[in-house]
């Protein structure tokens, strides 16, 4: 079975982590906050919801006004580095 990736639109072209969190436990990252301007504030927000260490969930904040504008399945074409 074969995985479609979809890319979604950011704020920019950059990743900068701004936060990582490892929300139950296991020692690995399952939140991921990220700045894609460089402005310093959150625009895009991944989720890893089945514990494997890979992004299932990505949401993006065109305008940063707390709303998600597009939510996709999978890493949205920005996985994260480490």
């Amino acid at each position: 079975m074969s995985e479609t990736q979809e890319t979604v639109e950011t704020r920019g072209e950059d990743r900068v982590d701004l936060l990582k969190a490892d929300t139950n436990n296991d020692g690995q990252t399952d939140v991921w906050v990220v700045d894609t301007d460089g402005d310093g504030k959150a625009d895009m927000y991944q989720f890893d919801t089945d514990g494997d260490g890979k992004v299932d969930i990505t949401m993006v904040d065109l305008d940063e006004d707390g709303t998600p504008d597009e939510v996709v399945d999978g890493d949205g074409g920005h996985p994260p580095t480490s």
